[in-house]
């Protein structure tokens, strides 16, 4: 399948692994690029900028594909040492860098002049225009369905994707309840380019996280993920536990009072890690998109995306096209 995202990245599929914190290691990333995807590590994962270097060199000795990192620029508890990792990524011959959070636009000119393509996710039609002008070749497109932080306006990909298309030039790839062949050929007419997943692929063989939490994922359905940092406007959706219920619970009592002092020890990253890599499922609330209710396996990132594609094709032939013929 040949799309302006295969094109611009060249890639043999339409399909982007989403940069997640403890996540989106060499292992998974490889294992997508292979599979004809683009893989993404995830530069704030890794503690220093030289620790980033030695993942990304780990990563090239895995494959030979187009692979990119993910750059997240939020606000933090302290901040990163950005223009350093930047440079790690430049010097491990990284081409294609992913941005997200906050807007990328002061550190466009290192990442241009070092010929890097940069896709930067966007909750909204507006900031995506602004991605657009700042000179972002391409935009991800996050609906309310995705896990993380879907920002502020809760606009379903239904509405989001087709005023994308309506809006921008560059090509953008749809984000946010992305899982199979259906959601591909949807988020396709819908005037994306192609499709994020982040959660479907915490759910493969090569995602370097405990089964615990991949079981919990073909477990889940699309009603156990809860919206929680509403009061703070830094929104997440997380899939519901313990933790979960516990800051859900202490926003409802405190209401816009509630400060993120309040829920620090519940959200802070090190308490997730213990989630994704110790298998501790009630310590830390993690990302997780309403995407779970469609998610029944554990296959390698080669069968998803084999998979994918060749359902997609088969619907679009098969049942769009007899719809056509009928």
């Amino acid at each position: 399948m040949k799309t302006r995202i295969t094109e611009l990245f060249g890639i043999a599929h339409p399909i982007i692994q989403g940069g997640m914190h403890y996540v989106g290691y060499a292992e998974l990333a490889a294992a997508v690029s292979n599979a004809g995807g683009l893989g993404i590590i995830t530069a704030l994962t890794q503690p220093t900028p030289k620790d980033l270097a030695r993942e990304i060199a780990r990563c090239r000795e895995m494959t030979d594909k187009p692979i990119g990192v993910n750059l997240t620029f939020l606000p933090s508890f302290s901040a990163p040492p950005y223009p350093e990792y930047i440079r790690a990524i430049i010097d491990g011959g990284v081409k294609i860098v992913e941005t997200a959070g906050r807007s990328p636009e002061q550190h466009m000119p290192q990442l241009k002049a070092a010929g890097i393509k940069v896709i930067h996710k966007c909750t909204s039609v507006r900031h995506s225009l602004k991605a657009e002008r700042i000179g972002c070749d391409a935009v991800s497109v996050d609906g309310f369905e995705c896990g993380g932080h879907p920002g502020e306006d809760d606009v379903p990909n239904m509405i989001l994707l087709p005023r994308a298309a309506e809006a921008l030039k560059i090509p953008f790839v749809a984000s946010g309840g992305m899982a199979d062949a259906r959601s591909l050929v949807a988020a396709l007419s819908l005037g994306a380019d192609g499709m994020n997943m982040g959660t479907r692929f915490i759910a493969t063989r090569e995602a370097p996280v405990h089964d615990n939490v991949k079981q919990a994922l073909v477990a889940a359905d699309e009603l156990q993920t809860r919206l929680i940092m509403r009061p703070l406007r830094n929104t997440e959706r997380v899939l519901t536990n313990a933790a979960v219920e516990q800051i859900v619970a202490i926003e409802r009592d405190k209401g816009a009072a509630t400060t993120i002092e309040d829920i620090r020890h519940l959200v802070a990253g090190a308490k997730s890690r213990r989630v994704l890599q110790e298998g501790e499922m009630d310590a830390a609330a993690w990302s997780c998109g309403m995407v779970a209710g469609l998610i029944h396996d554990v296959p390698t990132c080669k069968e998803l995306i084999d998979r994918i594609m060749r359902e997609a094709g088969q619907i679009i032939r098969q049942r769009l096209g007899g719809l056509l013929a009928a």
